[in-house]
């Protein structure tokens, strides 16, 4: 198609509007173009609200329904921070104003919300400084072992291997092969932490660092987490945080205080921002003292006069891990949940996020076989080993779950646990709610002894019930609905 340029007033240049008069096929290949019409449906505007609200009804939400998926921390996303976010002040600045001459002085509420979020986190994490960057949790991941890679190449080290124990999430041997390292894997001992005897048998001065997630999947606080520090750092290795579970322990144990130098956190599961979807995201990354001048560009200072700027002079800097500053919406909603809690908050925070996921173990462990047979952190860990002597596995109870309303816990990870279910109920549900829970998985354990046939045909209130899962994600087919008969 054609446009018609013209001067406007200003004498700037403006548009029309497509004149009719150019064929569309002067400019789109006959191969492209339909050969009839296309069919339109004809419907009522109440009947597309309808039809596009009862698909609605059939997501699960937490805004709707029970959603104890361990290891995720589906927490209850408070809806004054986004009412934060959609403040004209800060939805509708342009991300290039900073660059501007001038234009900083458009964007200090901005800057200032970058900059305390960096302070805080840091207080919250022991960290020297951080940047509010990465895009999500895994970028954080990365972003974490490129700052290790640059710390080890600045002193001419020559190190391969990055140590990752078997509990750990799958991103991680997944971002440090990326960053290009070797993985070595160390299995858990007993009581669900890292085997300390078996790392010592892997330790040699080519060993880069060591990533852990502490509290870890097993829902396990490792005790030795100080001597394993020592360890590494024994090596000049780099002892990385995996933050996703600082739900647990936040304001009750700061990672940089036990030993780890660099931190990535998900500020969508610990400070209550939104999760899933394919994002958006933000995962922040901190670093001690020893790796602060590799940190990304740009960074935000604060002058003598209270002001704030952004600063690009870090020669050793990694560069750019992202474009402009963050996802400034998301840190912003962390910004308003950390402000309304404080410190205190925050604290409270943990302690029910442990309490509760403790009361679920106290209640469950009569009924499921448990995974480590301790106080838990943030989330609990169930075997289905003897619901699967009668016939009904792990899939088949997260199945019973849906029809229950409640979307089902993690079944079959971490892997170190056959037939694991991990529960997490977060801080954000209630006794009610949780006992609703309980009295469901109990009832599916008593079904699993009366009838556990049932079982192969749930979920009995969706549309779909049993696809074939494998299958659906590699042959994906998004015009398929088959309802049932």
């Amino acid at each position: 198609m054609k446009l018609i340029f013209e001067k406007s007033v200003s004498g700037r240049q403006g548009f029309k509007l497509p004149v009719s008069d150019v064929p569309v096929q002067a400019k789109i290949a006959d191969r492209f173009l339909r050969k009839a019409e296309a069919v339109l449906p004809e419907v009522s505007e109440l009947d597309v609200v309808r039809h596009f609200t009862q698909l609605s009804q059939l997501n699960f939400s937490v805004d709707a329904n029970f959603y104890p998926l361990g290891s995720c921390t589906m927490k209850y996303n408070p809806k004054f921070t986004e009412k934060a976010a959609g403040m004209p002040g800060f939805a509708e600045l342009h991300p290039l104003l900073p660059q501007l001459k001038g234009g900083d002085r458009y964007v200090q509420g901005a800057l200032e919300v970058l900059y305390d979020t960096e302070k805080w986190l840091c207080e919250i994490t022991g960290m020297k400084a951080m940047t509010m960057q990465p895009l999500a949790g895994a970028h954080g991941e990365l972003t974490g072992i490129m700052l290790l890679a640059a710390y080890h190449q600045a002193k001419g080290n020559k190190k391969k291997y990055i140590i990752i124990p078997d509990s750990a999430h799958g991103t991680n041997p997944a971002s440090a092969a990326v960053a290009g390292y070797e993985i070595i894997s160390v299995p858990s001992d007993k009581n669900g932490g890292m085997d300390i005897d078996k790392l010592k048998a892997v330790l040699t001065d080519e060993v880069a660092g060591l990533m852990m997630t502490c509290p870890d999947t097993h829902g396990v606080f490792n005790s030795q987490v100080s001597e394993i520090a020592r360890l590494i750092h024994s090596v000049d290795g780099i002892m990385y945080y995996d933050g996703a579970n600082l739900n647990a322990t936040m304001g009750r144990c700061r990672p940089g205080d036990v030993g780890f130098d660099v931190v990535h956190l998900n500020l969508h599961k610990t400070f209550g921002t939104p999760h899933g979807g394919g994002g958006p995201g933000s995962g922040p990354v901190g670093v001690g003292e020893k790796l602060e001048k590799f940190l990304p560009i740009s960074r935000v200072l604060k002058r003598a006069d209270n002001t704030f700027v952004l600063d690009y002079n870090y020669p050793d800097s990694i560069g750019y891990i992202a474009s402009f500053y963050g996802n400034f919406a998301i840190i912003l909603r962390a910004y308003a949940y950390m402000l309304l809690l404080g410190g205190d908050g925050l604290k409270a925070t943990s302690d029910h996020a442990v309490l509760n996921a403790n009361y679920i173990l106290t209640r469950l462990k009569k009924y499921y076989q448990v995974a480590f047979d301790r106080i838990c952190m943030h989330d609990c860990l169930f075997s289905a080993s003897k619901q699967t002597e009668r016939g009904v596995h792990a899939i088949d109870i997260a199945k019973f779950l849906i029809d229950q309303r409640i979307h089902p816990p993690t079944v079959y990870f971490p892997l170190t646990v056959k037939e694991a279910i991990m529960i997490e109920p977060t801080e954000t549900e209630s006794k009610e709610t949780m006992d609703v829970f309980i009295e469901a998985m109990i009832k599916a354990d008593e079904l699993s002894k009366s009838d556990p046939h049932v079982f192969h045909a749930m979920p009995v209130t969706m549309p779909i019930s049993r696809p074939d899962e494998t299958k659906a994600a590699r042959e994906m087919n998004v015009n398929f609905f088959a309802p049932r008969a």
